[in-house]
Protein backbone atom coordinates (compact mmCIF):
# COMPACT_ATOMS: atom_id res chain seq x y z
CA UNK A 1 0.00 0.00 0.00
CA UNK A 2 2.90 2.33 0.69
CA UNK A 3 4.17 1.86 -2.87
CA UNK A 4 0.67 2.49 -4.24
CA UNK A 5 0.43 5.75 -2.33
CA UNK A 6 3.96 6.70 -3.40
CA UNK A 7 3.09 6.08 -7.06
CA UNK A 8 -0.10 8.13 -6.67
CA UNK A 9 1.85 10.98 -5.08
CA UNK A 10 4.50 10.87 -7.80
CA UNK A 11 1.81 10.94 -10.47
CA UNK A 12 0.20 13.88 -8.69
CA UNK A 13 3.50 15.75 -8.69
CA UNK A 14 3.90 15.28 -12.43
CA UNK A 15 0.34 16.49 -12.86
CA UNK A 16 1.24 19.97 -11.61
CA UNK A 17 3.00 22.71 -13.61
CA UNK A 18 5.12 23.53 -10.56
CA UNK A 19 6.87 20.15 -10.57
CA UNK A 20 7.68 20.37 -14.28
CA UNK A 21 8.89 23.95 -13.84
CA UNK A 22 11.14 22.98 -10.95
CA UNK A 23 12.49 20.02 -12.91
CA UNK A 24 13.23 22.17 -15.96
CA UNK A 25 14.90 24.97 -14.00
CA UNK A 26 17.02 22.58 -11.93
CA UNK A 27 18.12 20.72 -15.05
CA UNK A 28 19.14 24.01 -16.67
CA UNK A 29 21.06 25.11 -13.57
CA UNK A 30 22.83 21.76 -13.16
CA UNK A 31 23.71 21.69 -16.86
CA UNK A 32 25.19 25.19 -16.62
CA UNK A 33 27.29 24.24 -13.58
CA UNK A 34 28.41 21.03 -15.27
CA UNK A 35 29.51 22.78 -18.46
CA UNK A 36 31.20 25.56 -16.49
CA UNK A 37 33.22 22.98 -14.57
CA UNK A 38 34.25 21.29 -17.81
CA UNK A 39 35.39 24.62 -19.25
CA UNK A 40 37.33 25.37 -16.08
CA UNK A 41 38.97 21.93 -16.12
CA UNK A 42 40.03 22.29 -19.76
CA UNK A 43 41.47 25.73 -19.02
CA UNK A 44 43.70 24.53 -16.18
CA UNK A 45 44.50 21.08 -17.59
CA UNK A 46 48.01 22.10 -18.78
CA UNK A 47 48.85 23.29 -15.25
CA UNK A 48 47.37 20.16 -13.68
CA UNK A 49 49.59 17.97 -15.83
CA UNK A 50 52.62 19.52 -14.12
CA UNK A 51 51.48 18.22 -10.71
CA UNK A 52 52.69 14.93 -9.30
CA UNK A 53 49.21 13.81 -8.29
CA UNK A 54 46.70 15.99 -10.17
CA UNK A 55 42.95 15.78 -9.46
CA UNK A 56 40.97 13.81 -12.01
CA UNK A 57 37.80 14.81 -13.81
CA UNK A 58 35.68 13.23 -11.08
CA UNK A 59 37.25 15.36 -8.37
CA UNK A 60 37.32 18.51 -10.46
CA UNK A 61 33.93 18.25 -12.21
CA UNK A 62 31.65 15.66 -10.58
CA UNK A 63 32.26 16.45 -6.91
CA UNK A 64 31.52 20.21 -7.33
CA UNK A 65 28.45 19.30 -9.42
CA UNK A 66 27.02 17.14 -6.62
CA UNK A 67 27.95 19.76 -3.99
CA UNK A 68 25.99 22.33 -5.99
CA UNK A 69 23.11 19.86 -6.39
CA UNK A 70 22.96 19.51 -2.59
CA UNK A 71 22.43 23.26 -2.15
CA UNK A 72 19.94 23.33 -5.03
CA UNK A 73 17.91 20.53 -3.45
CA UNK A 74 17.87 22.44 -0.17
CA UNK A 75 16.22 25.34 -1.99
CA UNK A 76 13.91 23.32 -4.24
CA UNK A 77 12.56 20.59 -1.95
CA UNK A 78 10.32 22.96 0.10
CA UNK A 79 8.56 23.94 -3.16
CA UNK A 80 7.72 20.28 -3.75
CA UNK A 81 7.01 19.18 -0.18
CA UNK A 82 4.82 22.11 0.87
CA UNK A 83 1.66 20.68 -0.74
CA UNK A 84 1.96 17.10 0.53
CA UNK A 85 -0.40 17.48 3.50
CA UNK A 86 -1.16 21.22 3.59
CA UNK A 87 -2.96 21.10 0.24
CA UNK A 88 -4.98 18.07 1.36
CA UNK A 89 -6.06 20.05 4.41
CA UNK A 90 -6.80 23.20 2.39
CA UNK A 91 -8.90 21.23 -0.13
CA UNK A 92 -10.66 19.44 2.76
CA UNK A 93 -9.64 16.03 1.45
CA UNK A 94 -7.41 15.25 4.42
CA UNK A 95 -10.36 13.93 6.45
CA UNK A 96 -11.09 11.44 3.66
CA UNK A 97 -7.47 10.31 3.66
CA UNK A 98 -7.40 9.94 7.43
CA UNK A 99 -10.65 7.94 7.41
CA UNK A 100 -9.29 5.49 4.84
CA UNK A 101 -8.42 1.95 6.06
CA UNK A 102 -4.74 2.87 6.16
CA UNK A 103 -2.38 3.25 9.06
CA UNK A 104 -0.90 6.68 9.64
CA UNK A 105 2.54 5.20 8.98
CA UNK A 106 1.44 4.02 5.53
CA UNK A 107 0.04 7.46 4.67
CA UNK A 108 3.16 9.33 5.77
CA UNK A 109 5.60 6.90 4.17
CA UNK A 110 3.59 6.89 0.94
CA UNK A 111 3.79 10.67 0.74
CA UNK A 112 7.46 10.62 1.71
CA UNK A 113 8.58 8.02 -0.84
CA UNK A 114 6.54 9.68 -3.59
CA UNK A 115 8.47 12.91 -3.07
CA UNK A 116 11.76 11.06 -2.64
CA UNK A 117 11.28 9.33 -6.00
CA UNK A 118 10.87 12.73 -7.64
CA UNK A 119 14.02 14.00 -5.95
CA UNK A 120 15.81 10.83 -7.05
CA UNK A 121 14.90 11.72 -10.63
CA UNK A 122 16.61 15.10 -10.21
CA UNK A 123 19.67 13.36 -8.76
CA UNK A 124 19.54 10.90 -11.66
CA UNK A 125 19.91 13.81 -14.10
CA UNK A 126 23.11 14.87 -12.34
CA UNK A 127 24.29 11.25 -12.41
CA UNK A 128 23.64 11.05 -16.15
CA UNK A 129 25.82 14.12 -16.71
CA UNK A 130 28.62 12.59 -14.64
CA UNK A 131 28.44 9.30 -16.52
CA UNK A 132 28.62 11.25 -19.78
CA UNK A 133 32.24 12.02 -18.90
CA UNK A 134 33.04 8.40 -19.78
CA UNK A 135 33.03 9.55 -23.40
CA UNK A 136 36.14 11.63 -22.80
CA UNK A 137 37.99 9.68 -20.13
CA UNK A 138 37.73 7.55 -17.03
CA UNK A 139 35.96 8.54 -13.83
CA UNK A 140 36.35 7.48 -10.23
CA UNK A 141 33.33 5.26 -9.67
CA UNK A 142 33.99 5.09 -5.92
CA UNK A 143 33.85 8.88 -5.55
CA UNK A 144 30.79 9.00 -7.78
CA UNK A 145 29.02 6.30 -5.73
CA UNK A 146 29.79 8.10 -2.44
CA UNK A 147 28.37 11.35 -3.81
CA UNK A 148 25.29 9.59 -5.13
CA UNK A 149 24.61 7.84 -1.82
CA UNK A 150 25.20 11.01 0.18
CA UNK A 151 22.90 13.07 -2.02
CA UNK A 152 20.10 10.50 -1.78
CA UNK A 153 20.40 10.45 2.02
CA UNK A 154 20.44 14.25 2.10
CA UNK A 155 17.36 14.40 -0.13
CA UNK A 156 15.54 12.05 2.24
CA UNK A 157 16.24 14.48 5.09
CA UNK A 158 14.93 17.44 3.11
CA UNK A 159 11.82 15.44 2.15
CA UNK A 160 11.10 14.34 5.74
CA UNK A 161 11.59 17.87 7.06
CA UNK A 162 9.34 19.37 4.40
CA UNK A 163 6.66 16.74 4.98
CA UNK A 164 6.59 17.52 8.70
CA UNK A 165 6.10 21.24 8.17
CA UNK A 166 3.36 20.43 5.66
CA UNK A 167 1.45 18.63 8.42
CA UNK A 168 1.41 21.75 10.61
CA UNK A 169 -0.66 24.08 8.44
CA UNK A 170 -3.29 24.32 5.74
CA UNK A 171 -1.23 26.82 3.75
CA UNK A 172 1.31 25.27 1.34
CA UNK A 173 3.21 28.55 1.07
CA UNK A 174 3.61 28.78 4.85
CA UNK A 175 4.79 25.15 4.96
CA UNK A 176 7.31 25.81 2.18
CA UNK A 177 8.71 28.94 3.82
CA UNK A 178 8.98 27.22 7.19
CA UNK A 179 10.77 24.21 5.70
CA UNK A 180 13.19 26.40 3.75
CA UNK A 181 13.81 28.56 6.81
CA UNK A 182 14.58 25.54 8.97
CA UNK A 183 17.02 24.08 6.43
CA UNK A 184 18.76 27.40 5.88
CA UNK A 185 18.83 27.99 9.62
CA UNK A 186 20.71 24.75 10.25
CA UNK A 187 23.16 25.66 7.50
CA UNK A 188 23.71 29.23 8.71
CA UNK A 189 24.24 28.07 12.30
CA UNK A 190 26.96 25.76 11.04
CA UNK A 191 28.69 28.55 9.10
CA UNK A 192 28.42 30.92 12.05
CA UNK A 193 30.22 28.53 14.39
CA UNK A 194 33.85 29.68 14.38
CA UNK A 195 35.06 26.83 16.58
CA UNK A 196 35.71 23.76 14.37
CA UNK A 197 34.87 21.52 17.36
CA UNK A 198 31.57 23.25 18.07
CA UNK A 199 28.53 21.00 18.45
CA UNK A 200 26.65 23.33 16.11
CA UNK A 201 28.44 21.75 13.16
CA UNK A 202 26.67 18.45 13.86
CA UNK A 203 23.25 19.98 13.15
CA UNK A 204 24.03 21.07 9.59
CA UNK A 205 22.78 18.66 6.94
CA UNK A 206 25.17 20.01 4.32
CA UNK A 207 28.10 19.66 6.72
CA UNK A 208 27.40 15.93 7.03
CA UNK A 209 27.30 15.67 3.23
CA UNK A 210 30.87 16.97 2.92
CA UNK A 211 32.47 13.63 3.74
CA UNK A 212 30.43 11.89 1.00
CA UNK A 213 31.39 14.68 -1.38
CA UNK A 214 35.06 13.90 -0.72
CA UNK A 215 34.47 10.20 -1.45
CA UNK A 216 34.38 9.06 2.18
CA UNK A 217 31.34 7.03 3.24
CA UNK A 218 31.22 7.92 6.92
CA UNK A 219 28.94 5.68 8.99
CA UNK A 220 28.41 8.50 11.49
CA UNK A 221 27.18 10.90 8.82
CA UNK A 222 25.02 8.19 7.29
CA UNK A 223 23.49 7.41 10.68
CA UNK A 224 22.78 11.12 11.23
CA UNK A 225 20.90 11.33 7.93
CA UNK A 226 18.84 8.22 8.70
CA UNK A 227 18.07 9.38 12.24
CA UNK A 228 17.13 12.88 11.05
CA UNK A 229 14.71 11.46 8.48
CA UNK A 230 13.24 8.97 10.94
CA UNK A 231 12.66 11.62 13.62
CA UNK A 232 10.72 13.94 11.34
CA UNK A 233 8.74 11.08 9.84
CA UNK A 234 7.74 10.04 13.36
CA UNK A 235 6.80 13.65 14.14
CA UNK A 236 4.61 13.69 11.04
CA UNK A 237 2.94 10.41 11.98
CA UNK A 238 2.21 11.59 15.51
CA UNK A 239 0.89 14.93 14.24
CA UNK A 240 -1.58 13.30 11.85
CA UNK A 241 -2.45 10.60 14.35
CA UNK A 242 -3.41 13.26 16.85
CA UNK A 243 -5.56 14.95 14.20
CA UNK A 244 -7.32 11.68 13.43
CA UNK A 245 -8.07 11.13 17.11
CA UNK A 246 -9.54 14.63 17.41
CA UNK A 247 -11.73 13.86 14.44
Amino acid sequence: MILTLAAKELKGLFGTPLAWSVLAVLQAVLAYIFLAQIDSFLAVQPQLEQLANPPGITEYIVAPLFASAAVILLMATPLLSMRLIAEERRNRTLSLLLSAPLSMTEIVLGKFFGLLLFLALIIGLALAMALGLYAGGSIDLGLLAANLLGLLLLASCFAALGLYFSTLTDSPSVAGIASLGASLGLWVINMAAADPDSLLHYFSLLKHFESFNRGLIDSGDGAFFLLFSAVFLVFSIRRLDGERLRG
